[in-house]
């Protein structure tokens, strides 16, 4: 529903765009450009899809089929669903005002599926809840620094993460169904 809201409001230039716009125009600069452009770099394919392949990995090598196959639909669902929308909508950027296709942020979906659905076939071979703070962390900086940059506004960040949401829920009930395969030295 929040999805649809923010999506509604960009398409036709609604009141929720005046605070997005002040809270963009207030944060973007207050951080160097070579660090958020780094933090921003971690939604790239490049740097998230290999953290998401040695999951995909582990946890195949580990018996699981289910987990790997629902995560990995899910990673190439995301293009599937960001780029049409961005077509859409045709929101503009933050500093390029005459460019188009920024919402939602395709970086901050790519790094929320990846890194969640990493930390969520990883987990159950894991001690503690590190896999799932590791995952947090890396959508957060890679929010952070589209934001603080300027490559997205507030709400295209929170619009993919919104949107990436169910993908992520459907991942989790696939990884619980599968047999956990015990080594010596897995708790």
């Amino acid at each position: 529903m929040l999805f649809a809201l923010l999506t509604w409001q960009v398409l036709v230039s609604g009141p929720l765009l005046t605070p997005d716009v002040g809270l963009s125009r207030a944060l973007v600069g207050t951080v160097p450009d070579a660090v958020t452009e780094r933090l921003a770099d971690l939604g790239n394919v490049p740097v998230a899809l290999p953290v998401l392949l040695l999951a995909l990995g582990c946890a195949l090598w580990r018996g699981d089929r289910l987990g790997p196959a629902a995560a990995a639909v899910a990673m190439a669902v995301v293009p599937a669903l960001i780029v049409p929308l961005k077509e859409w909508t045709g929101r503009p950027g933050p500093l390029e005002p005459w460019a188009a296709g920024y919402y939602p942020s395709g970086h901050t979906a790519t790094a929320f599926v990846a890194y969640t659905c990493a930390a969520l076939l990883v987990r159950p071979y894991t001690r503690g809840p590190w896999p799932t703070a590791l995952a947090v962390l890396l959508t957060a900086l890679t929010a952070a620094g589209l934001v603080l940059r300027g490559f997205h506004w507030p709400l295209d960040v929170l619009a993919s993460l919104l949107l990436c949401a169910p993908l992520l829920i459907g991942v989790r009930w696939a990884v619980g169904r599968a047999p956990i395969r015990r080594t010596p030295d897995t708790p």
